[in-house]
């Protein structure tokens, strides 16, 4: 089984590709979509669409994790962010990928057994799990490695 986890961002969003073979994830691909600043963001968008779709084609997830939006202040933030997300999704959507959502203290949970994990933490266990002799970055990188992370050790839950 492949897993795709990613990050929702405005400017980077990560994703990580994962595949599943008997009970062990392993590392396929992992990076991050970057959007030029300053475009508009009807081109930021379909440059997001357009990346993801390629990433979607050439290694055929048979699932998505997305990362749940969590704002507390900013609401300009949260708008781009939303607007991304809705784009992903469509992509995702649109490939035929199953979807699933999870929200940061879930992810984070799964990963440490904390819910007020640090990045560092999170990046490490990330690490940890994939067998990694580096943590992956940028930190969106690995975000993105964790929410497919989650879902794994949700299936072994389930």
């Amino acid at each position: 089984m492949k897993i795709v986890g990613i990050d929702p961002g405005s400017g980077i969003i990560g994703f990580g590709f994962i595949e599943l073979t008997k009970n062990t994830p392993k590392l396929l691909d992992a990076g991050v979509i970057r959007t030029v600043i300053g475009d508009t963001v009807a081109n930021r968008l379909a440059d997001v669409y357009d990346s993801l779709q390629e990433l979607l084609a050439e290694h055929k997830p048979d699932i998505a994790v997305v990362e749940k939006l969590f704002f507390s202040q900013n609401v300009t933030t949260a708008m781009t962010v939303s607007q991304a997300r809705g784009v992903i999704l469509l992509a995702l959507q649109k490939a035929n990928v199953e979807i699933y959502e999870y929200t940061p203290l879930q992810i984070k949970m799964a990963m440490t057994g904390y819910g007020r994990a640090t990045k560092a933490q999170m990046q490490e266990m990330v690490r940890v799990h994939l067998g990694l002799s580096e943590i992956p970055k940028p930190d969106d990188c690995a975000d993105a490695l964790a929410a497919a992370l989650t879902h794994i050790t949700s299936i072994r839950v389930q």
